[in-house]
């Protein structure tokens, strides 16, 4: 079904035109926590695994401790070996302890603040914990807070996708500008872009 997402990339770009018919369409809710703190323990976790083996991880993670999700006070108090023991690395483990630490010191906002804030505060914000990138935190607009105008021009699957459907290579400056005539919607844009790198994958 095309939403008003499509309907605004389909009129701006050709290439989305000829591609988004055959794309599902960009969510309209997405169902993870909305809150940076839960967000940036999940993601840390996930970090440079495959799925199955970071979800492994993760509910080991989380079994430390008799609530659904440890609060900041926990993570501190959890030992390194017991982190280890869950599979986390040292500097995963570190990671964890900084995002702990501060959202305490209040660096991290709660998710009731953190929805009145612009992309760009969210992201100078969180970049500052450690093993938090930009695209970490661009994943967490788009797909915990629902953000519609995020292009992570940073990414991969975007950029490859991006080529593929404009049929010419693109850097990360020149995938920036283009981009720009997707905006209100640069989020949808990403998604087709992905769905696009994906469909040229399964084609290979």
């Amino acid at each position: 079904m095309i939403g008003e997402a499509e309907r605004h990339l389909m009129r701006v770009c050709p290439a989305m035109r000829r591609h988004v018919p055959h794309h599902e369409p960009f969510p309209a809710k997405f169902e993870r926590t909305k809150d940076p703190y839960r967000a940036l323990i999940r993601a840390v976790v996930y970090q440079q695994l495959s799925g199955k083996a970071a979800g492994t991880i993760y509910g080991r993670v989380l079994a430390l401790y008799d609530k659904p999700h440890p609060d900041p006070a926990d993570i501190l108090e959890t030992t390194d070996e017991d982190f280890r023991t869950a599979g986390l690395s040292r500097q995963k483990i570190a990671a964890l302890r900084d995002i702990a630490q501060k959202r305490l010191d209040r660096v991290i906002p709660h998710a009731r603040s953190i929805a009145h804030l612009p992309d760009d505060e969210i992201i100078d914000r969180l970049t500052v914990v450690r093993g938090v990138g930009r695209w970490t935190v661009e994943m967490y607009l788009i797909f915990s807070l629902g953000r519609p105008d995020v292009l992570p021009v940073d990414d991969l699957g975007v950029r490859k996708g991006a080529e593929r459907m404009l049929g010419r290579p693109l850097d990360v400056k020149a995938l920036g500008s283009y981009g720009e005539r997707w905006a209100p919607w640069r989020s949808a844009a990403a998604w087709h872009c992905w769905r696009a790198a994906d469909t040229a994958l399964m084609g290979s």
